[in-house]
């Protein structure tokens, strides 16, 4: 079974929608007992990132996802729920993440430099594979395109398995390190490539 974090930020009914399409047994809870049930844990997110990590901490759901991470229960952030796995943001100021991966979440203004790009990234683009060891890129190919929704990205580096171009910038589109993984865009509106990559996670995870 597949705990998808209620924590009030995502949109939780698109993604269990795709686990329920995909045969995956899935359950939308904000319950530390049920996540530590379940065979892996989904962290989703939209909005804004000093909310959302506000969110968990109040209902003490960092010091849940840290725990399970460290005991190697899988973890996938999707898109903002992928941007709190890291140290910190500089959306509108400074803020902390939930620290399992190391980084830092920037603006997509600042490196685009190319007034074709709009922000934020709103559509489709593809993906080039930085690290085909990484478990959810199972099937993956260059050049597959994902469904991006973001203003705020983290750029290319050692834990990035995929990535995409968005002018001068290279965003993180998969990143992982052991069991906590993340994609910053949303398999659940990525077509048969994010229905694989779902796939790919739940049968890694069990």
């Amino acid at each position: 079974m597949i705990a998808i974090v209620d924590y009030g930020v995502g949109n939780l009914f698109s993604l269990r929608c795709s686990l329920e399409y995909i045969g995956q047994e899935c359950l939308v809870t904000g319950d530390p007992i049920e996540l530590d049930r379940a065979d892996a844990v989904i962290l989703p997110g939209v909005g804004a990132f000093e909310d959302a990590a506000n969110k968990l901490r109040n209902k003490g759901l960092d010091v849940v996802l840290k725990e399970l991470a460290g005991r190697g229960k899988p973890l996938l952030g999707i898109c903002l729920g992928m941007q709190l796995l890291f140290e910190q943001s500089r959306e509108y100021g400074v803020h902390r993440g939930l620290g399992l991966l190391e980084g830092e979440i920037v603006p997509l203004l600042e490196d685009v430099d190319d007034p074709a790009c709009r922000i934020p990234q709103i559509g489709w683009n593809t993906l080039e594979i930085a690290d085909k060891s990484c478990p959810v890129l199972s099937g993956v190919a260059n050049g597959d395109a994902v469904y991006y929704v973001h203003s705020y990205y983290l750029p290319k580096g050692r834990l990035t398995a995929a990535w995409s171009g968005y002018g001068k910038a290279k965003v993180s589109g998969v990143v992982q390190k052991g069991n906590v993984m993340g994609t910053q865009f949303h398999p659940e509106k990525s077509g048969e490539v994010g229905l694989k990559i779902l796939r790919t996670f739940c049968g890694h995870s069990q």
